[in-house]
């Protein structure tokens, strides 16, 4: 029922916005014209006058004139110094896309439109207006990436450009914040905000001023990460000696005494497993009696839950890989490591005894808000993305962001083939190999998207078995992420990725050598491969969008199993049974249709079911917000 509602009111959003963009885009193409006339008489200006322009925009707001009133000409200026700094000029589009972040709204811009370099353009003129300004991305490499590549532009109008990552030490940090321009990471700009909160020296402080934030990848920021609240934790005196005793005793439980939900990762007790595990306990003296319902137990109970979660359903190298002796979290959607992370209520220690690794205290919460409070701390919020149009209604409801669709500089000529659907894991890797191989033969790039390391594994170890020379990018190898990205559009390359390679990486076809890259058009551009769906489809949709860019040509297309983790939430059991009755035999390509709907139903269910876990998530956190904005504000003014 939830899902039909979230479906009919997504189908009207999608109208509305839809309509609200093209007004939009109307209003803001005489501001575009503004701007495209000024820029023969700025082409014109020295290098040392075009810096000087900075300093006469500060002088013209002092005086009153408003950010709007300077825009078409801070824009000009910023397109004049990117192409003497870079040798790009701002297209049209982006310049829109300028606007719509200057104006406080989230730009639904294609992949390979250019988002990093549309940013500059709010950036500078907000910097001007006298605020801090923070560019947001989601990962560290994208972080280091655009500061120094987009810093050449800020440089160059006498701006100072800062970078905060997981490697930028804390004592670093404030200096990095005090410059004009600030690129961070989504976890580490929140954690600093909750750090400053802890802190005895305003001047160690990283929030010193009302700041502009522009969030890149926002579905991704705003959407999906704001299930996983930011949370900063001290050890507590908890022993640790009973997760060894307890992971023992939930490896001798049968499938019957257990009850697993995939769907939301939990664990129910039977009625003969709560016996069964009541008889170990107390075999292991671990209770002295009564059931695991009783006050004293509970925290057994609790304890006994978790070891089942963490044997059961977190899954080495899918949730979680082990790196020098540590269990490092993997974010299911970016596929990205997330160093220094931990699960709470006792999790992680249930996966350190799994996994016969040393076991850490748990840890007690010091400090925590959720992304949405955090990021609605913020006196202006923009953001930019390929797919913000489908969660248009929580950006309003939440963020009070509107969506504007803008349109691509140049059409889109990749060709989205429908899905192949096999009934076993073991066809569709076959059938992936195959379209490998063709492709190999013509040089044409591959992008092979799977949604775990374990899978990425997998197809390595099948295309190495067939001597197919290719990279690997997943949570191990994420050091190695520019050099492989880079490659990844080479004529004849393989490139296998989780989630990683999704969002905001850039492949060019030929890696900027025009020989290579009309090779690889030749072969028909960058072939995607999805080798099973997602349950968010934007995450399907931002894995297509590597193919493509800029009007290039590509292609793409999924192979699925019926053995698919998504498949399992469709029902494949009674698929097989259907499919086996209509005469589909072992290794036949299945495209029909209605096993398509199932699959879109099923991704918007999960969809909807999300979207109410953050709504319960902000429900909660709300009722500490206004507590936690009094006190933070009263420990700012003492300091």
């Amino acid at each position: 029922m939830i899902s039909a509602i979230y479906h009919k009111m997504l189908n009207f959003v999608n109208k509305l916005f839809g309509s609200s963009s093209q007004r939009m885009l109307k209003k803001y193409s005489s501001t575009v014209d503004k701007i495209n006339s000024l820029e023969n008489t700025i082409s014109k200006l020295s290098d040392q006058d075009l810096r000087d322009k900075t300093s006469y925009f500060k002088n013209l707001l002092s005086k009153g004139k408003s950010p709007d009133d300077i825009l078409p000409e801070t824009f000009a200026v910023v397109r004049e110094a990117s192409k003497r700094t870079l040798k790009l000029r701002h297209f049209d589009v982006q310049l829109i896309g300028g606007i719509v972040l200057h104006n406080g709204k989230i730009a639904e811009m294609k992949t390979g439109e250019g988002k990093t370099l549309v940013a500059t353009l709010a950036a500078y003129l907000n910097y001007l207006d006298g605020k801090a300004v923070h560019i947001v991305t989601v990962n560290d490499y994208l972080a280091k990436r655009d500061s120094e590549w987009m810093g050449n532009i800020y440089k160059y109008l006498g701006l100072s450009v800062g970078c905060v990552n997981s490697q930028t030490s804390h004592e670093r940090r404030s200096q990095e914040y005090d410059c004009d321009i600030v690129y961070a990471t989504n976890n580490e700009i929140g954690f600093d905000y909750l750090r400053d909160n802890l802190q005895n020296n305003y001047e160690s402080m990283c929030f010193k001023k009302d700041a502009f934030a522009i969030i890149d990848e926002v579905d991704s920021i705003l959407i999906d990460e704001a299930r996983t609240p930011l949370v900063i934790s001290g050890q507590s005196n908890t022993s640790v000696e009973i997760y060894p005793k307890i992971n023992s005793i939930v490896k001798l439980f049968k499938d019957t005494d257990y009850e697993l939900n995939e769907e939301n990762k939990n664990v129910l007790l039977s009625n003969n497993g709560m016996e069964f595990a009541e008889k170990l306990l107390l075999e292991n003296g671990l209770i002295q009696g009564g059931t695991l319902q009783d006050l004293d137990n509970m925290s057994l109970n609790h304890n006994l839950i978790q070891a089942l979660r963490a044997q059961k359903l977190f899954l080495k190298d899918k949730d979680y890989i082990i790196k020098d002796k540590t269990i490092i979290i993997i974010d299911e959607l970016s596929g990205r490591p997330m160093e220094g992370r931990r699960y709470g209520d006792g999790l992680h220690q249930a996966i350190e005894a799994k996994e016969g690794l040393v076991i850490q205290q748990e840890n007690q919460t010091i400090a925590s808000i959720t992304y949405q409070n955090f990021f609605r701390t913020y006196k202006k919020l923009s953001g930019m993305t390929g797919t913000a149009l489908t969660e248009a209604v929580e950006f309003e409801g939440i963020y009070n962001l509107n969506v504007i669709e803008i349109p691509p500089n140049l059409k889109v000529n990749r060709f989205d083939k429908d899905d192949q659907i096999y009934m076993t894991k073991k066809e569709k890797y076959e059938a992936v190999l195959k379209l490998v191989k063709e492709s190999q033969s013509k040089k044409q790039p591959v992008l092979i998207g799977t949604i775990s390391v374990e899978n990425s594994e997998i197809i390595s170890k099948l295309l190495t078995k067939n001597n197919i020379n290719h990279n690997v990018l997943n949570a191990k190898f994420h050091e190695k992420e520019a050099e492989i990205i880079q490659q990844a559009g080479i004529p004849g390359n393989v490139t296998i990725s989780t989630n990683m390679a999704g969002r905001g990486t850039d492949i060019k076809l030929g890696n900027d050598n025009d020989k290579l890259k009309n090779e690889a058009i030749t072969a028909g551009g960058l072939l995607v491969i999805g080798t099973e769906r997602h349950e968010s489809r934007r995450i399907d949709n931002q894995l297509r969008g590597r193919s493509g860019r800029q009007g290039d040509i590509g292609e793409s297309i999924f192979f699925l199993s019926l053995d698919d983790d998504l498949m399992r939430m469709v029902g494949s059991q009674t698929l097989e049974n259907v499919l086996s009755k209509i005469g589909v035999k072992d290794g036949e390509v299945i495209t029909h249709s209605f096993i398509t709907r199932a699959l879109e139903r099923t991704q918007q269910k999960v969809e909807a079911r999300n979207y109410d876990m953050r709504k319960q998530i902000l429900k909660f956190d709300d009722i500490l917000n206004d507590q936690r904005k009094i006190i933070y504000q009263n420990r700012r003014d003492i300091l």
